[in-house]
Order: C-alpha cells, then structure tokens, then sequence
C-alpha cells in the first residue's frame, strides 16, 4: 500500500507497526539512501575513523516551518553541519529525530525531508540513523527536528587560542538575513518577500580558509543572538576587550529597513549562513582574499579587532567615529528563530 501525500500523519504512523515501516520505507529511505541507513538497525555502524572527533547536537524549533531561503530542514542539517565545520572539522554523519504532531500534513513533511536530503547532498554529509516519534493533537507544534553530527578533525588542523592586541575578526557576509526573513514571514509582511534567509553549509568556505594554514584563534557561526552574543560570548570566555568597526558590518538595506520597522537591531539578530573568525592580523587579508573567491564568501570583511587581551568588553566605533557599549540582549529578541 502506497503512502497518500494527501493525507495528514496520524498517531498509526508512531506506533511501530505497518504504517511507520511504510512512511520509513516510502520517504524516510528513500531520500535519504545510503549504506549505512540501509542497515536499517537501531544503530549505524560506521567505518574506523582516523582523526579527533568533533560532535554535535542541536534541537530545531524554527516557525514558521518553510520560509524564503530555507525551511526547518534545511536548516536543520546545516546547522548541525557548521556547528562541526567551525571546529575545523570535516562533517561527516547525522542522525535524525522527527517529532511529529498528530494532523501535521504528509505532504509538508514529504518536502521537508527532500529539503534535508539536498542540503545533506550539498555539504557532503550522510544521514546515517534516525528516528521517528507521534505525539497528539495539541501536544506539539507540528514538526520538531534535533539532529546530532560526527566530523573528524585531520591531526593537521591546529586552532589555538592563542590571542593577541591587534588579532582581527572576519565575517563572510551580511548580518541578519536569516532573522529577518523569519520575522518578515511570521508577520505577514508581503512587502519584504524579497529577504531571504542566508541558510547554507559553510564546510567547504571554512575548509578552503584553513587549508591556508592561518593563524585561527577561534571560528563560530553567529546565530541565536546574532553577532553581538558570539562576540560578547567571545570576550566573556576568553577576557578579551574588542572593538567592533560599524562601517565595515554589511546590513542589506532591505534588512535594515525591517529592522527599523521592527525596532530590532541587527547585531542582535540570527544567522544561518555566516561564519566568524579570529585570526592574527597578518593573516587576515589573505583570508579574506580566499572567501571572496568562493560564492559564500564574496562579501567577507574584516568587521573587529582584538584590543585587550586582559578585560572583557565589546565596543563599537560608528560610522561617525565615536564609540559605543555592545551588550548582551537581557533576553530572547526572537523565539522560535532556528
């Protein structure tokens, strides 16, 4: 018996019996195809693995659901992806976990899961092992997904943080897309359908930027809280005082202008396809040279300096030249980002 799309899960398809095993074999294996999912065990078992291991986990909980740019899959895998890749790790494996509300339409979970199987494709990571849970009317949000990843770290790869006054900060992009193109479509504002969400894999931008052989003291992918929780984050942890360069921070106008409408700031709002890097100052032109040649990186600039490596504070020099306190948000600007 065939699957109808038309339909909607019900509580059968978590229950273990026929109804899963043909949602399993009908859309879960089929999209997601490889050898080690084919086991179809409780478990992948994997080949030896040469190298330090990098591993992730993170939950997703983004609404709406599907947005311009991206939907609760894609960023689901690429979030996991880069959560590994800024490690300088080579992604490798992820496991899926689909909590399911009972009503939520076959055909929306059909297109989220070919959106993780192209975005695995993308990046050049295997779904290995999964699973799939029902719960009740009411007792959900219609889809929930965590996903966990293994990479592995070659014995080459040397990120130490070892900082230094003078060591510079470099981003890949603009700030706040993601954000923005969640908010603009949770708010039914039609006129900024032009925003979309900057969801990617950043494996192969950060694998090409650390084949150079840089001196990286630490990379991070800036999303919940944006850039100004990684920073201050960043500064907290390490006691480092840094100075953010206002003029040199990309905010697409668009953007901005939402924005403003909103009474957000940019430095507060989520990424999902942006990477940030502390390197040695010598070092940084050249990497900035370097992500400028790779599609993801065309718009990378050097955005902040380290200036104390004894106190812990974020500034930042306006375009007007004076300076001001970044701060941590007091609490969540924006549930339900990511």
């Amino acid at each position: 018996m065939k699957l109808n799309f038309k339909e909607n899960i019900d509580l059968t398809i978590g229950a273990g019996g026929r109804a899963m095993y043909q949602l399993l074999n009908q859309l879960i294996l089929k999209e997601f195809d490889n050898e080690f999912l084919a086991q179809q065990s409780d478990q992948a078992i994997l080949p030896e693995i040469k190298g330090r291991l990098a591993f992730s986990t993170d939950s997703y909980v983004v609404s709406p659901l599907f947005f311009n740019g991206g939907d609760i899959g894609s960023i689901a895998i690429n979030g996991t992806v880069n959560d590994l890749a800024v490690s300088g790790a080579k992604p490798l494996y992820i496991s899926v976990g689909f909590i399911i509300e009972e009503g939520f339409p076959l055909s929306d979970l059909r297109t989220v899961v070919q959106s993780m199987a192209k975005a695995a494709r993308e990046a050049n990571v295997l779904i290995v092992t999964g699973d799939t849970k029902v719960v009740e009317k009411g007792k959900g949000d219609g889809l929930f997904i965590n996903t966990s990843g293994v990479g592995v770290i070659n014995d080459a790869i040397k990120i130490v943080a070892n900082f230094k006054v003078g060591d510079k900060i470099i981003i890949n992009g603009s700030i706040a897309d993601h954000g923005m193109a969640i908010m603009s479509r949770r708010q039914g504002l039609d006129f900024a359908s032009d925003i979309a969400s900057d969801c990617a894999a950043l494996n192969g931008l950060i694998a090409e930027v650390v084949a150079l052989n840089p001196a990286i003291r630490c990379m991070r992918d800036p999303t919940r809280g944006g850039l100004s929780a990684t920073i201050n984050e960043w500064a907290s942890f390490y006691k480092l005082g840094i100075d953010l360069k206002e003029d040199q921070i990309l905010v697409h106008e668009n953007v901005k202008g939402i924005c403003e409408l909103l009474g957000l700031d940019p430095l507060h709002v989520a990424n999902e396809g942006k990477v940030l890097i502390m390197c040695a100052a010598e070092d940084a032109e050249r990497i900035v040279a370097k992500m400028r040649e790779h599609p993801l990186g065309k718009e990378a600039s050097i955005i902040a300096e380290v200036q104390s490596i004894s106190e812990s504070y974020v500034t930042m020099t306006t375009a007007f030249g004076g300076i001001r306190r970044v701060d941590w948000l007091s609490g969540e600007q924006l549930p339900r980002i990511c």
